[in-house]
């Protein structure tokens, strides 16, 4: 697969170290593609952690394949057609109603590893085990981190953010300006906090000067809990508003004339 994206085992090696540097996986450095053991070919349990969060919000659709069980395969080769089942090497699944994945790993130098995920309401955890002595114990390990973070993790997320007013612009050709917000504020709590007692901010100005670009930030929300700030979402333009002309100003008097 290498040789056939990249021509050699050589460039994807060393684009698979470029993505771990954009990552922030600052203890890794990889040396070959398959992951045995070599000099040099080094990673740490909190960059693997990096790694799994990458793909599983990038690519979600990853769980639906990690979670199967067990398939049959058909092995093709010039002797015919040999079926054999192929079993999955992570026992979470089996022994933990939470797994949703994601990678076993063994070689004689690392011993058991795994990269573990798991959701519970709403909450999406991730564990990672490395040297461990044997499957067992990998198993038993996740399971505890797992419980641990499920215990002390709570999520707050805002359904039903306050609705936004129209924003007067100033010298527009429009008067008016339709805001949005950028996103839905999601905050991770890990000691216990009362999350019921979260209160919001609006902060906008009384009004804007055109010109006006859409998805510019208009505002914020602020997020607090008691006298500390969780952190804040952006309040966007949802339109752009351009300068007003002379002949938008002269329309603007003679509809007041006629119409008012």
């Amino acid at each position: 697969m290498a040789e056939h994206l990249c021509g050699s085992e050589e460039e994807f090696v060393a684009q698979m170290n470029q993505k771990a540097a954009d990552l922030g996986m600052k203890d890794t450095h990889f040396v070959n593609c398959c992951g045995l053991s070599a000099d040099g070919h080094v990673t740490s349990a909190y960059d693997i952690a990096l790694m799994a969060r990458d793909l599983t919000t990038r690519h979600p659709q990853i769980h639906d394949y990690c979670t199967i069980w067990m398939e049959n395969i058909i092995h093709n080769t010039r002797k015919g057609a040999t079926e054999f089942g192929l079993a999955n090497t992570n026992k979470l699944l089996k022994q933990y109603p939470y797994a949703t994945g994601l990678k076993t790993g063994y070689t004689s130098t690392a011993k058991y590893c795994l990269a573990a995920t798991a959701e519970k309401d709403g909450v999406k955890l991730i564990a990672v085990l490395m040297a461990a002595p044997d499957i067992k114990s990998r198993t038993a390990d996740a399971q505890t981190l797992l419980n641990y973070g499920f215990s002390v993790c709570r999520v707050y997320q805002d359904q039903a953010p306050p609705k936004l007013p129209e924003l007067a612009v100033k010298q527009g050709e429009k008067d008016s300006v339709a805001l949005a917000y950028e996103s839905r504020m999601t905050y991770v709590s890990t000691s216990g906090e009362d999350l019921g007692n979260i209160t919001r901010k609006i902060k906008l100005p009384k009004s804007a000067d055109a010109p006006v670009r859409k998805g510019d930030t208009a505002g914020k929300i602020i997020y607090y809990l008691g006298d500390k700030k969780l952190g804040h979402v952006n309040i966007l333009y949802s339109a752009s508003v351009k300068h007003a002309a002379f002949s938008d100003y002269f329309l603007g008097l003679l509809h007041k004339l006629f119409f008012l």
